[in-house]
């Protein structure tokens, strides 16, 4: 069966076809990113207008680059939750009016859930039950994962998700948005061990997340220092930050997987591009002898072919 997959949650359009779930035959992105860029952080008017600008050309390149047609696509799958509602009603009008007009069947896919499929294209040996970690600009989560339909939250972030707490800390320190790669390079010429940023860890047991803590934190130590010295320092404020914030992840992801005696962590998400978390996750889960898997770098941010992988699987 091929798959359309549609994606229009945050700031990234995308369309992609998809057969039997794992075979990418095409998969575009395009992302308003440059146009959030002058405000630091996502406009969700902007947004809006940019999808519906883009989706018509989107699904026709989707279409021309995987050399398929219309007639051939069995079943339609499109982000419907969580995200933007604007953002989210263009994918799903231009999803419902394709499937209405051609007679195509049609499912809505939950974006988070999407995310956890995306290692899953090219790691088809991964087997349930499995621990869920989903690290992006909008969503820290924990997920303990029994099938493609049952999914139920372990934990979840109870302030800011850990890549908006990378841009507010980005902006605090003027490097810009988005925050989390310009974080990561200034921080590989820093010292992780510089500054000692609090690990939020909220009550004894708990799998939920609180990173406003450590972003007021740095916030502080801004305020208390002198432009100069604080310019001289930015490469160890950024590595100390970012270790913290990684410290937490990894912790708790690790005793989600032990608490539930469960020896597989899939990670998926833009922020699980991040070297630092990658590194120390593999680290940990060797360790602890856990088998981890992360989506290919082209899968890691929000793209269309892991919602047809999913659509299909739930389909089926």
């Amino acid at each position: 069966m091929l798959v359309l997959g549609i994606e229009t949650s945050c700031d990234e359009t995308s369309a992609a076809v998809v057969e039997n779930g794992r075979r990418v035959l095409s998969n575009v992105v395009l992302s308003s990113l440059h146009l959030h860029k002058p405000f630091g952080g996502v406009v969700p008017e902007i947004a809006c207008r940019h999808h519906a600008e883009l989706i018509d050309s989107v699904i026709k390149q989707a279409f021309d680059k995987s050399g398929c047609a219309i007639s051939e696509i069995g079943l339609i799958g499109v982000t419907d939750n969580p995200g933007l509602i604007g953002a989210l009603m263009v994918g799903i009008s231009a999803a419902k009016g394709i499937a209405l007009s051609h007679g195509i069947k049609y499912t809505g896919v939950n974006h988070l859930h999407a995310h956890l499929y995306a290692p899953i294209i090219d790691n088809p040996k991964i087997k349930f039950p499995f621990i869920g970690l989903v690290v992006s600009g909008g969503h820290t989560n924990l997920m303990l994962v029994k099938g493609f339909k049952d999914y139920h939250n372990l934990g979840q972030t109870t302030d800011d998700a850990v890549g908006e707490a990378f841009d507010k800390v980005a902006k605090i320190l003027n490097l810009g948005y988005p925050g989390g790669p310009a974080i990561e390079k200034m921080a590989k010429t820093g010292n992780p061990q510089k500054i000692k940023f609090p690990r939020t860890m909220l009550s004894a047991g708990s799998l939920d997340f609180s990173f406003s803590g450590i972003k007021t934190s740095v916030l502080n130590y801004v305020q208390k220092r002198k432009a100069q010295s604080v310019k001289r320092k930015v490469n160890d404020i950024c590595a100390s930050f970012q270790e913290a914030v990684v410290d937490v992840i990894v912790e708790k992801s690790v005793r989600a997987c032990e608490n539930k005696k469960i020896n597989t962590l899939v990670v998926g998400g833009g922020v699980s591009i991040n070297s630092r978390l990658r590194g120390k996750l593999q680290e940990a889960c060797k360790i602890s002898r856990i088998n981890i898997y992360f989506p290919s770098r082209g899968l890691c941010m929000d793209n269309a072919a892991m919602v047809a992988g999913l659509a299909y699987q739930q389909h089926k």
